[in-house]
């Protein structure tokens, strides 16, 4: 007896040192003056080769897929590409990209922004072939699509165009430098468009993030560089017929074994609630009673649900606070103070939410050691 409650609390204390740890899933907008540092002692899988699914409809933009970092899987996980509609008029999107730095991996941002920056010389396809972007373009109020390059539906948006471009793609690495890497630098015109106004990923991108992550089947571990759903059609969407799975792998992946000891990441806490680790179940329960167990269930899916939607919610209001120190203009002391309360916020959210999921396993594991 003393065994088995010996090992219930090394089942709970491994479940809640998890829950608890306060790592940055990467993938996840971040404002410049909240920077975190998210590098890997490895390389990212080869860009996947799939299909592009239509466009869904007029105004919509590519953002093209990538490999993103889980630090509480440790391992990468694949955002599927899909169709945005930018933040306003006249944007358009710069996608992430991985690069070498002093012996690791670094992870950079996408954003929105009036013209194109640097992306690493990656070669996304769909009109992001290594430098700019040659799937479309802004005349005026409306986004016109170059139909050499994306998929359209012309019999739904009229406003497209034709422009043939040569473009040969001679690797499908998924960073910059490094062994195997893309060897590029930022032109005169990216780095121009470093110093324009940049906005974070949308919401919907953002959705896109969470699902891509809560799902095991995109983890590069389980799917070897070949994601089953490699681009939707709109974000959020990941069933139907308009999802793409890869055809291929850009490259034969093996993950390293010891992926757990090779990372960097370390004295970085969650500023907004979207950097947390995903919320997880507290598994099956399992009382011998059939009845009580799915009365149980029930309470793990209201609390997981509830917990989901304070996330969300909270989420919503350090983003429009967000968007509102950028409407005025607002100092670097002001906007570091900003992240400081989002920070605290966020840690307090986290604590809330991780003694509700203790007491919730005390009260199913009634005389279990605490």
């Amino acid at each position: 007896m003393l065994r088995g409650a010996r090992s219930d609390t090394l089942r709970l204390t491994a479940f809640f040192c998890t829950f608890m740890l306060a790592i940055v899933g990467l993938g996840v907008p971040l404002r410049s003056s909240a920077q975190v540092r998210i590098a890997v002692a490895f390389g990212p899988p080869a860009l996947p080769i799939y299909e592009q699914p239509i466009c869904p409809g007029d105004g919509y933009i590519w953002t093209p897929g990538y490999w993103a970092w889980d630090a509480a899987a440790y391992d990468y996980y694949w955002v599927p590409g899909t169709w945005v509609l930018p933040p306003e008029v006249g944007l358009l999107w710069t996608p992430p990209w991985w690069g070498w730095d002093n012996g690791v991996f670094v992870f950079n941002q996408g954003y929105w922004a009036p013209v194109v920056g640097f992306y690493g010389g990656i070669d996304y396809g769909f009109g992001y072939f290594g430098f700019g972007f040659v799937g479309g373009r802004w005349e005026h109020d409306r986004f016109y699509y170059n139909r050499a390059v994306t998929n359209i539906n012309v019999v739904n948006i009229r406003n497209v165009y034709n422009e043939a471009v040569t473009n040969v793609t001679v690797s499908r690495s998924s960073y910059n430098g490094g062994p195997g890497g893309i060897v590029a630098r930022p032109r005169p015109e990216d780095e121009l468009a470093a110093r324009e106004r940049h906005i974070r990923p949308v919401e919907a991108q953002m959705e896109q993030i969470s699902k891509a992550r809560q799902n095991p089947e995109l983890r590069a571990s389980m799917n070897r560089g070949r994601p089953p759903i490699a681009a939707t059609a709109r974000a959020g969407e990941f069933s139907g017929r308009e999802v793409m799975a890869a055809r291929e792998a850009g490259a034969p992946y093996q993950p390293p074994v010891n992926r757990e000891s090779m990372t960097e990441n370390r004295g970085q806490t969650a500023v907004h609630p979207n950097e947390l680790p995903p919320l997880q179940h507290l598994g099956p329960p399992n009382s011998g009673n059939a009845q009580l167990d799915e009365e149980y269930r029930e309470q793990q899916d209201e609390l997981f649900n509830e917990q989901t939607r304070e996330r969300e919610n909270l989420e919503r209001e350090q983003e429009l606070e967000h968007q509102e120190m950028e409407q005025r203009k607002a100092s670097q002391p002001q906007t570091e103070a900003m992240e400081r309360r989002h920070q605290q916020q966020t840690e307090e959210l986290e604590r809330r939410q991780t003694q509700q999921m203790e007491q919730m396993y005390h009260r199913q594991h009634p005389g279990r050691p605490r």
